[in-house]
């Protein structure tokens, strides 16, 4: 035991040694796009979403992290916007009825995507692109609305800006954005009494973009187009499905804690093994108890039967008898008297002849010197036959 103690206080000691030292080494920065709103990576929103009040002060925002569909299907909204920044967005036939049936009301939705999925494609005819030649990337992208001032221009590494429309339906396409080589990439369709806007540069809303001076008063120009009373603001396209997650996932997303995680298990693995060896015994195999209770009763009655003592049988067996009367109907069993067989027969639930045959034979037993076999054989039937009657 004492040398499990010092094994359990080494180990314990390395572990947050190495727990310590992992946590307060430099830390790589996380370049995935991930679009996660609680994320301070460079491709994360947490800033625009912690600053999305500073924007539009009077709104409530509320977090969705479920499907356009399960948004909307039951409920009823005014005056709301639905925020939606991710990479990728694939909707459902359900989603996009829904999403339709929210803006028709006189709501906005608000999608920043490099992909749009196909039900997008086919229903609004448009298309989006990445410009990977060195020679056509664009140098800038800038509004269109003069009130946001054409000439301003803004930038942003990491291929931030090099996604554009490549097809879209101009007979019901508003522009409201473009790059320098002219191509739209934040676009405005009016849907009923609201409308739908479509930025396909996704990473101008992150952390990275909004940090930079260049490009910093982008994404607020952007959203300044709705004005909301309450923000939806989507992390299911981003996220995924909030049953999806797991309290695993918070030390498989820290470098430090993973490593740990694994450190741990590999640990106790190892020290399971290692007493495995040294500690097993051999387990020694006990017996049984053997019952033999059926075996003491066969030795008492071959002697009770060798002695031939009919009237020492008789009696035990009736004293026997009365101490279950005792026990299970509570009777009174010192005079067996008339009193003592209405009692019998009516707490027994038996017929009064049968109760006062079984009483009057075991007083008449009572008083004999000697006991026959019949009488014996008499009285053992009389007893038996009061425990199946009154079972």
């Amino acid at each position: 035991m004492k040398d499990l103690k010092i094994y359990l206080i080494a180990g314990a000691i390395l572990l947050t040694a190495y727990v310590v030292m992992q946590y307060n080494q430099p830390k790589e920065t996380d370049w995935n796009v991930s679009y996660i709103n609680t994320k301070k990576s460079p491709f994360g929103t947490f800033v625009i979403y912690n600053h999305i009040k500073d924007l539009f002060p009077d709104a409530r925002v509320t977090p969705r992290r479920q499907s356009v569909h399960n948004v909307l299907v039951d409920t009823e909204y005014k005056n709301a916007a639905y925020i939606i920044i991710c990479n990728r967005i694939q909707t459902s036939e359900e989603d996009q009825q829904q999403l339709e049936r929210f803006i028709k009301a006189g709501n906005d939705a608000f999608i920043a995507a490099e992909d749009f999925g196909t039900l997008f494609r086919d229903r609004l005819n448009i298309k989006a692109n990445d410009l990977y030649g060195e020679y056509n990337k664009p140098e800038y992208i800038s509004f269109v609305n003069p009130a946001l001032n054409p000439d301003r221009q803004y930038f942003v590494d990491k291929g931030a800006i090099n996604n554009y429309f490549s097809e879209l339906d101009t007979a019901n396409t508003v522009v409201l954005g473009v790059n320098n080589n002219g191509l739209a990439n934040f676009i405005k369709y009016k849907i009923g009494k609201g409308s739908l806007y479509l930025s396909a540069n996704p990473k101008m809303f992150a952390n990275y973009g909004l940090l930079k001076p260049l490009s910093a008063q982008y994404a607020p120009a952007a959203l300044s187009y709705l004005n909301p009373k309450q923000i939806l603001w989507d992390e299911y396209y981003s996220q995924g499905s909030a049953n999806e997650a797991s309290p695993m996932r918070v030390f498989f997303n820290n470098p430090a804690l993973r490593h740990a995680y694994y450190t741990a298990l590999f640990s106790l693995i190892v020290y399971v093994l290692y007493n495995l060896k040294r500690r097993q015994r051999p387990i020694p195999v006990i017996e049984p108890l053997q019952n033999s209770t059926l075996d003491f009763v066969r030795v008492v009655g071959q002697v009770y039967y060798e002695s031939h003592d009919n009237q020492n049988i008789a009696h035990k067996k009736i004293l026997y008898f009365l101490t279950f009367l005792r026990e299970q109907f509570s009777l009174q069993t010192n005079k067996l008297d008339d009193d003592f067989t209405n009692a019998l027969a009516q707490k027994a639930g038996i017929e009064q002849a049968d109760a006062r045959e079984l009483v009057d034979y075991m007083n008449y037993i009572a008083h004999q010197q000697r006991v026959s076999d019949y009488e014996l054989m008499q009285l053992n039937k009389l007893i038996e036959n009061f425990y199946t009657i009154s079972a």
